[in-house]
């Protein structure tokens, strides 16, 4: 089973280690440096997944969820949220904006690639 991933995060190195894990794994990834450049990028494909940071400039994490939820074709969509956060109240309102899980930097690859294969299975 071949994915398609969407990940926006504004480290170069976090993209580049996603690419690194994601694309050995086999998985299509499309990548992005903010959510305002994530909803451009997500204009023209249909990832089985997304991956968003949540400190980013121009358009959080939070209104990057909440912008990819207000739309049809996305709204069924899984989307981890991956980020060095870990307090309670940011996963609720993660949640609530339409996250489907929490991941905390630095990621365990594998674990990474299981967690997208679970949720976009």
């Amino acid at each position: 089973m071949s994915l398609t991933v969407l990940a926006v995060d504004d480290s170069r190195t976090i993209r580049d280690m996603l690419k690194l894990a994601l694309t050995e794994a086999g998985i299509t990834l499309h990548l992005a440096e903010d959510g305002v450049h994530g909803l451009e990028v997500l204009e023209g494909i249909a990832p089985d997944a997304i991956i968003s940071d949540i400190n980013m400039p121009r358009l959080d994490g939070f209104g990057f969820i909440e912008a990819v939820r207000q739309q049809d074709k996305h709204r069924g969509t899984p989307i981890l949220v991956l980020t060095t956060e870990s307090a309670p109240e940011l996963k609720a309102r993660a949640r609530a904006a339409g996250a489907t899980g929490w991941i905390v930097k630095p990621f365990d690859p594998p674990k990474l690639v299981k967690a997208l294969q679970m949720v976009a299975g």
